[in-house]
């Protein structure tokens, strides 16, 4: 910071729905946070939750008065209106955004104002240290997933040990001034908002700042089912943001949906020409080794057997992305 004595004003936004597994673990992570209580605030745009989210938010706050928290309707229920209505109420000079399934470390909050106030970037984040969504097997393997390159691709937020410019992270910082000059975070997306606004930032003149000393803890999904319809959503709505921003497109994206094209492709062709079923075979056991073996040896490596379900939560990542991805494309749904 500019002046090492100074701390400024802090909103931690958080969109929230039936988070009742987490939020506590979240607030108890900003509890901690190397950062006076007294330049900090959480606000929680909450989607209605049905569960006992409100109930655990209500007793946290009731037992660390010293912590400010602010829970607020998110009557339209998106996360990016829960994100953009959590802004609108905070009281900071500056905008940390947070996921209700997150725990930051405990540097979090004052290494990202550091690079803010140092004019290092207009948008701050780090890195996702993805955690499992419950201790079962395939939780833990959905969360290993989730974190090796042959699932997420080269996403700088995953994978990368080096401070750079990205194209993108996913909880930011940003003083709330400049927040709102760049329009805040589309509503009409329902997923990809942060990327999106990511882009419009840069094709502005902003920049983005990875820093691999601010981390957050992420809950990845529990099951297949919620992972499944958690990728579809990833893709479908990457088509509606790659309309408007064509040139963003990056090879981690297209390939899902080129491999499930050309699954469907050789599929079709495999009915009049039998050289067709031939590559689909050799394309489907290749793929399906490599993951065998990705599964083996992460298995071996972490001494977990629960890693030997990673091939089934990489299939589902990669079709669900690249059917939701195609679905949009062909605007069949």
């Amino acid at each position: 910071m500019k002046n090492k004595t100074s701390f400024p004003s802090v909103s931690i936004i958080i969109p929230c729905l039936n988070e009742e597994s987490t939020i506590t673990l979240l607030l108890e992570a900003i509890s901690a946070q190397d950062y006076p209580k007294n330049q900090l605030e959480v606000v929680i745009a909450d989607s209605m939750s049905q569960d006992g989210t409100r109930e655990k938010i209500h007793d946290y706050a009731k037992k660390n008065p010293d912590l400010k928290i602010i829970v607020i309707d998110n009557v339209k229920k998106t996360i990016p209106a829960g994100v953009n209505c959590a802004a609108e109420n905070a009281s900071g000079n500056i905008l940390i955004r947070l996921d209700a399934h997150s725990a930051p470390n405990e540097a979090y909050v004052k290494r990202t104002v550091t690079l803010l106030e140092d004019g290092s970037a207009e948008n701050v984040g780090g890195i996702w240290e993805i955690k499992p969504g419950e201790e079962t097997c395939i939780a833990r393997a959905i969360a290993r997933a989730a974190a090796h390159p042959l699932g997420v691709g080269d996403a700088k937020y995953r994978i990368s040990k080096k401070a750079q410019y990205v194209d993108t992270v996913p909880f930011g910082a940003f003083y709330k001034k400049y927040f709102f000059e760049i329009g805040a975070f589309d509503e009409s997306l329902l997923a990809n908002e942060d990327y999106e606004f990511n882009t419009r930032l840069r094709k502005k003149g902003g920049r983005v700042w990875l820093d691999p000393g601010i981390r957050s803890k992420y809950f990845a999904r529990k099951n297949l089912r919620a992972l499944g319809k958690q990728y579809w959503r990833y893709g479908f709505w990457k088509v509606k943001m790659l309309r408007r921003y064509p040139k963003s497109l990056r090879a981690r994206q297209a390939i899902p949906p080129l491999f499930v094209l050309n699954i469907v492709f050789f599929s079709l062709l495999g009915i009049l020409f039998p050289f067709a079923r031939i590559i689909l075979l050799s394309e489907l056991l290749l793929y399906l080794l490599t993951l065998l073996v990705i599964g083996i040896s992460q298995s071996i490596n972490k001494k977990e057997n629960c890693l030997l379900l990673m091939p089934l939560a990489m299939m589902t990542m990669h079709f669900s992305w690249g059917t939701g991805f195609l679905f949009s494309f062909l605007n069949l749904n």
